[in-house]
């Protein structure tokens, strides 16, 4: 069993940084590929960011050159540092972890954390 904890969302002006932090639990989750998804109100679930076991990541898109993920293996957590920050990125923010990863993808494994909600406000 993996558990999940996420941290670090909040309300940030336009333009502003923030970093997420994703606390991960259970046997094996030093060696689990890892992401980050965002819920938009309103909005389905989307891929933002994801990492592998030796730390090769991707990014959609739409935050590529905004946003670095990263991960600390002794601590079992991932992170995601979000700059410039723009009012569509507002969501809850949510890890995943053990999915399915490649060069310009992840699938989703059926473990995720409770989300945190980033705020940005123009």
């Amino acid at each position: 069993q993996v558990q999940l904890v996420e941290s670090g969302g909040g309300l940030v002006q336009s333009g502003g940084s923030l970093t997420l932090s994703c606390v991960a639990s259970g046997s094996g989750v030093r060696i689990y590929n890892m992401g980050w998804y965002r819920q938009p109100p309103g909005k389905q679930r989307e891929w933002v960011a994801a990492i592998d076991s030796i730390g090769t990541s991707n990014y959609a898109d739409s935050v590529k050159g905004r946003f670095t993920i990263s991960r600390d293996n002794g601590k079992n957590t991932v992170y995601l540092q979000m700059n410039s920050l723009k009012p569509e990125d507002t969501a809850v923010y949510y890890c995943n972890a053990g999915g399915s990863y490649g060069m310009n993808w992840y699938n989703p494994s059926h473990y995720w954390g409770q989300g945190t909600q980033v705020t940005v406000s123009s």
